[in-house]
């Protein structure tokens, strides 16, 4: 699973993540050059974050 998320949703990413898979993730910040074109997955702000599963 990952979640992609702004500034705005991380807090509602990793909450939804935790309900979801039911463990913690890992939490990355997007490459500068991923940033452009990678939007949040709540709404149409850029993405900073992506919450996902360890692997």
């Amino acid at each position: 699973m990952r979640i992609f998320s702004c500034e705005n949703h991380i807090n509602h990413a990793l909450d939804m993540f935790i309900a979801e898979q039911k463990t913690f993730p890992m939490l990355e910040e997007i490459k500068n050059e991923e940033k452009l074109s990678t939007v949040c997955s709540y709404c149409e702000s850029s993405a900073l974050y992506i919450v996902a599963n360890e692997n």
